[in-house]
């Protein structure tokens, strides 16, 4: 009573609809209903009958797998089918395995087919796990095989294949699409995608980038971890956002017909190559499919044309390129290998020069072996054939050989598709028209005109370029060169009648430079340049030319006329500020000067000015006697070079002669010769050392700023004083600086320098200072022979100047 009035308001429901109520699943059923109760009981029957016609489905499956195996055994033993049967299952029991699993062994065996060399280099590889009650990889590849063979279309085909094939793999659903001459694909069958899915994807247009689309153009297939990642639109992409993809092209015969796309719900780590391999084979049974494939009626994606090849001939023959017809050349195992030239068109102009009757019917790598080398010309036609996709290139090299001699010539390829067939059209470059090309081009850019006269007819003929030279319009009058100096400046008229006599009368090729007057009142620099044409008799009957636009090129020269006389004008001004520089510094500090008297005490000194004139520096010396009996010894370098160095180094020396005679020690001196160096000599900065030698308590008061320490030689050893505290003058408004107090002994050496003396780009200045102290061990008998070695025994290389003073203690 319960049920009644459900099942007539489902029956009202369905009339008044026109369509049948759809039913809930039996397993939803089965789980909300008691299974005593009536509904319980139904459901529980359709259950059992589903798996009945599951298990029918499979066992007819397995039957036919079966029945192929006593069939391969009638014809290897001899026998009946019945006897066959008993001997399949005799050796099965033996085995131990199932009568279905030794069928497929059976026929692997027998077949050696590519089915059967993935089986095996799986089964090699990929051992199955203790316990596993599956089929094995043969069972299913073999159950695929019949299932698409047997399948009436390809959506049974899909249906086959996830069934028996994929889902053991993990797959959720199958694509398989076909591909169009065009390069489009349409969706042939699948499964595991909703209908509304696959309403969607019927048609995708030609070069859409797809997941099925890379599977097309990928020679081994694409493998996708994650669509997500990817960002490829494909079919399911909302029903399985995250999953793995793998896309196979589907080829036979060296011609790809479609693509086998197979999804995973979840992303996947890279599949291992036994089951790569699984699913090329697969891929390669939908190809056996497809070959005939004719989509729906009502389809928006038509069917592939396969014209027929004598179509194609005839539309090749009305091309006014030269065309070959290419027909697929297949080995025994029905493998592409090559292409034979079905038809050469009537425009036909091979690379090497040979005939129509020598290239047709011939293979294309046997008539063009070099195609399959450079430029990959054999690997495109491949490729086209494939995939249908059309390809085209400019100035692409052809290479043919003939009597072992390789000649190229540079063409335009195209190459496309048409049924089973390929057309092949090249266009040889016209040499003739590309070099005419390159000479327009190149009196364009180098602005040149030429021109051609006749001097019996009167007939001129100017190109373009000289039009615009001159200034006219391409519709006026060439000018004769008898009316050039018409044209011309008129302080120019002696160098055109120069040029016109030796052209027109000596009969001599000549040249002539001049102003070029424009009708827009434009003034060009202009070079003309021709020659006679003489006839058989040696009588002049024409000449011919160029002119060429020298404007740039004679602003150029009088640019550089004008910088070569400032260049020369500025170079005597450095050679004369140089010498006065010089003569300056010799003035001041001679290279050799006359010894100091002082009893008890030996002065030397020594000035090396730099080796190139234009690096006058600023390096000083000084040993004078005060009048209070001390000697005042210093050495200094101002910064910089020039005339401004060497007037600051006068400056700060002559100071510091006038400071002195105060009596302030050292430290005093230089504090005060830094107040000097900052305000009174442009803020120069400078180094110096300072001492006050008292030759009776044979001390030394010194202190330095910001300059290398004096060296004491003494008993055969040399050392460097220690480096006071003291900064650069002119650094700073003002400055103090530290002082101390040396006692020498008779024999003893002192020695203050300059930097010029030690420096070295390449080395620091402790090496330096080490070096001197080495060289400075090893004296010789007198100061002055001493200082002559340290200036030849010197490694500086930065060519400055170099102050020496030394004395020596008696």
């Amino acid at each position: 009573m319960n049920i009644q009035p459900s099942a007539e308001t489902g029956t009202e429901t369905e009339a008044a609809s026109g369509v049948p109520a759809p039913l809930p699943p039996v397993d939803d059923v089965a789980a909300d209903v008691p299974a005593g109760s009536p509904v319980g009981r139904l459901a529980a029957t359709v259950e059992r009958l589903r798996h009945e016609v599951r298990t029918a489905q499979a066992e007819a499956e397995g039957r036919a797998l079966i029945e192929l195996a006593k069939g391969i055994l009638v014809e290897r033993l001899g026998c009946g089918p019945a006897q066959a049967g008993r001997q399949l299952a005799e050796l099965a029991e033996q085995a131990q395995v199932t009568s279905l699993e030794l069928a497929v062994d059976v026929i692997n065996q027998a077949a050696r087919d590519r089915v059967a060399e993935v089986t095996e280099a799986f089964l090699s590889t990929a051992a199955a796990p203790s316990g596993q009650t599956e089929e094995s990889p043969a069972v299913r590849l073999r159950a695929a095989e019949s299932g698409v063979l047997a399948a009436h279309d390809a959506q049974a085909m899909a249906d086959s294949l996830l069934e028996h094939a994929l889902r053991p793999l993990g797959a959720v659903a199958v694509a398989i699409w076909a591909a169009g001459s065009d390069g489009s694909l349409a969706l042939a069958g699948s499964a595991g995608f909703t209908a509304a899915e696959a309403a969607r994807w019927c048609y995708v247009p030609p070069d859409v980038a797809t997941v099925a689309r890379r599977g097309l153009t990928e020679p081994d297939g694409q493998w996708l971890p994650s669509i997500a990642e990817s960002g490829l639109p494909t079919i399911g992409r909302r029903d399985y956002p995250d999953g793995a993809r793998i896309a196979v092209p589907a080829g036979v015969g060296g011609r790809i017909h479609g693509v086998l796309e197979i999804a995973w719900p979840g992303s996947e780590e890279p599949l291992p190559r036994p089951v790569v391999r699984q699913v090329e084979t697969l891929a390669e049974l939908c190809a056996h499919t497809l070959e005939d494939f004719v989509p729906l009626a009502g389809t928006s994606w038509g069917p592939r044309v396969v014209p027929d090849v004598a179509e194609l001939m005839d539309l090749a023959d009305g091309l006014h390129d030269p065309a070959l017809v290419l027909v697929p050349h297949l080995d025994d195992e029905g493998r592409l290998v090559d292409f034979r030239i079905q038809h050469v068109n009537s425009r036909f102009l091979d690379p090497a020069g040979r005939s129509r009757a020598v290239v047709g019917g011939a293979l294309l790598l046997e008539a063009y072996p070099m195609a399959a080398g450079a430029g990959e010309l054999f690997q495109r036609v491949e490729r086209v054939y494939a995939t249908g996709e059309p390809f085209r290139a400019h100035r692409m090299r052809l290479t043919a050989l003939v009597d072992q001699v390789p000649l190229s010539a540079v063409a335009d390829i195209s190459i496309s598709r048409h049924g089973s067939s390929v057309l092949l059209i090249w266009r040889i470059e016209d040499e003739t028209a590309r070099l005419a090309s390159l000479l327009q081009h190149a009196q364009r850019l180098g602005r040149i005109g030429g021109f051609e006269e006749n001097l019996l007819t009167s007939e001129i003929t100017w190109n373009s370029q000289l039009f615009d030279l001159y200034g006219r319009p391409p519709t006026s009058s060439p000018v004769p060169l008898e009316d050039l100096p018409a044209y011309s400046h008129p302080d120019d008229a002696v160098h055109i009648g120069r040029f016109l006599r030796t052209l027109l009368h000596q009969h001599r090729p000549a040249s002539a430079a001049f102003r070029l007057r424009r009708p827009d009142g434009v003034t060009r620099h202009m070079r003309v340049v021709a020659e006679p044409v003489l006839d058989t008799a040696g009588q002049l009957f024409g000449v011919r030319g160029a002119y060429q636009d020298i404007s740039a090129q004679h602003w150029t020269e009088v640019a550089l006329a004008a910088t070569r006389d400032q260049l020369a004008h500025t170079e005597q001004q450095a050679v004369e500020r140089n010498r006065l520089t010089l003569q300056l510094q010799h003035a001041i500090m001679p290279p050799t000067q006359a010894p100091l008297r002082v009893p008890t005490l030996e002065v030397a000194v020594r000035y090396r000015p730099a080796e190139t004139e234009h690096l006058v520096g600023g390096d000083w010396y000084d040993a004078v006697v005060l009048p209070s009996g001390l000697v005042l010894l210093c050495v200094g370098d101002v910064a910089g070079h020039g005339i401004e160095a060497a007037t600051s180094m006068v400056v700060l020396r002559n100071a510091l002669r006038g400071l002195a005679v105060t009596g302030a020690g050292p430290a005093q001196l230089l504090s005060w010769l830094n107040i000097v160096a900052h305000h009174l000599t442009g803020a120069v900065t400078a180094t110096a050392v300072c001492g006050l030698y008292d030759p009776e308590r044979r001390t030394l008061r010194w202190a330095r700023a910001g300059h290398l320490p004096p060296v004491v030689m003494r008993t055969g050893e040399a050392t460097a004083l220690p480096r006071l505290k003291g900064l650069l003058l002119g650094a700073l408004p003002e400055a103090e600086y530290e002082e101390t107090e040396v006692r020498l002994t008779a024999g003893d050496t002192l020695l203050m320098y300059t930097d010029g003396l030690i420096e070295r780009r390449d080395r620091s200045v402790e090496e330096s200072l080490s070096h001197l102290l080495e060289t400075a061990r090893s004296a010789p008998r007198t100061l002055d022979q001493q200082l002559d070695r340290l200036l030849t025994y010197s490694r500086s290389d930065t060519d400055d100047d170099t102050c020496i003073v030394g004395i020596r203690v008696g």
